[in-house]
């Protein structure tokens, strides 16, 4: 399989997941336990790379961009290139998106499931607060 991980990008996902920041502890309570009817997985490693959040079936990955994706755009052109050849599609959202409009990344979200799931029907998410 040619996007499994290294042992260095497991052990550094692991540091990750430890010190997540308020915007993806936000995403991931809005993601986790099948919320969107898929399993999402957080700090997840895909070779040598580390997705903020990964769907492995369909193949989507989950990217919250902060001011320092602006100093490593050459990165992020060499990590999506990567995921695009191991079959992933990439969404981005600013890393604040999750704190000020966690409804709206989620519904964004959702429908890039449906797409990736050729129309088959995905559970709406509950509404928050009715969980």
């Amino acid at each position: 399989m040619q996007h499994q991980s290294t042992p260095t990008a497991q052990r550094h996902a692991r540091s990750l997941r430890a010190g997540m920041t308020d915007s993806e502890r936000a995403l991931w309570f809005g993601l986790r336990r099948e919320q969107l009817g898929v399993k999402f997985r957080r700090q997840h490693p895909i070779g040598n790379f580390i997705a903020d959040f990964a769907c492995l079936d369909p193949k989507l990955v989950v990217e919250l961009d902060g001011s320092q994706h602006l100093e490593q755009a050459a990165y992020d052109v060499r990590r999506d290139r990567f995921l695009r050849e191991n079959g992933f599609i990439v969404l981005r959202f600013p890393t604040d998106a999750p704190l000020t409009n966690l409804e709206g990344v989620r519904a964004a979200i959702l429908e890039q499931l449906k797409v990736l799931a050729g129309g088959a029907p995905i559970p709406a998410f509950p509404q928050r607060g009715k969980e």
